[in-house]
């Protein structure tokens, strides 16, 4: 029995926002949305500074120059919010 394995491709494609949601779309044709909320930062920044994204380390993630905010797609597909600061 000959059975074939889908490899799924974690690389970012595409990063865009709605509403209140960070959508970011994978070579492999997979969408994560998740609550801009959990990354104070985005949240913080204008639409013109979230415009301004990378992709960075070798395509699995996600850099903001303008506010240096690093996201990974290994952390997106878990569910992580940012770490809370320590007051």
């Amino acid at each position: 029995m000959n059975i074939s394995t889908k490899v799924a491709d974690e690389r970012v494609s595409a990063v865009r926002f709605e509403s209140d949601r960070l959508i970011v779309d994978l070579a492999d044709g997979r969408t994560i949305a998740v609550p801009v909320a959990w990354y104070p930062r985005l949240a913080g920044a204008t639409p013109a500074q979230r415009a301004r994204w990378k992709v960075a380390g070798g395509g699995y993630g996600i850099h903001w120059p303008d506010i240096d905010e690093d996201l990974s797609t290994e952390g997106l597909l878990r569910g992580a919010p940012a770490p809370k600061l320590a007051a």
